[in-house]
């Protein structure tokens, strides 16, 4: 594929000129227009050469990273750490449990005190 090898499949290119002969003088301002648009919200258009299974998979994730809420901070972070090879940080659970909504709900989760059964051994 393109020379290059299976484990480069996904090969990210950045800037990838547009501009054709066959385009008209029209066209090219409506890309550039474009373009400074994506630009000022701080996103940038690239190309990714990959599997046609991944398109979807590709697509969705670009879309979900591209909302800069904390599920795209939460879902950057764990593509980030699986790309890195990392171990996940400790304390991964406590962070869940301080995101629940039922923090500060002051609920009583205390059970009554039984002895239990005696047990001859």
């Amino acid at each position: 594929m393109f020379g290059l090898s299976k484990t480069l499949v996904l090969d990210i290119l950045l800037d990838i000129p547009v501009w054709r002969s066959d385009m008209n003088s029209s066209q090219k301002r409506a890309i550039k227009n474009y373009r400074s648009r994506l630009s000022e919200r701080g996103l940038a258009r690239f190309e990714v050469l990959g599997l046609n299974d991944d398109r979807d998979l590709i697509r969705s994730l670009a879309r979900r990273l591209a909302e800069e809420g904390p599920e795209a901070k939460r879902l950057r972070a764990a593509v980030s750490q699986t790309i890195a090879g990392e171990p996940p940080k400790k304390g991964g659970i406590l962070a869940a449990l301080r995101r629940s909504p039922l923090v500060g709900a002051n609920l009583d989760v205390t059970g009554p005190r039984e002895e239990g059964r005696k047990v001859d051994i």
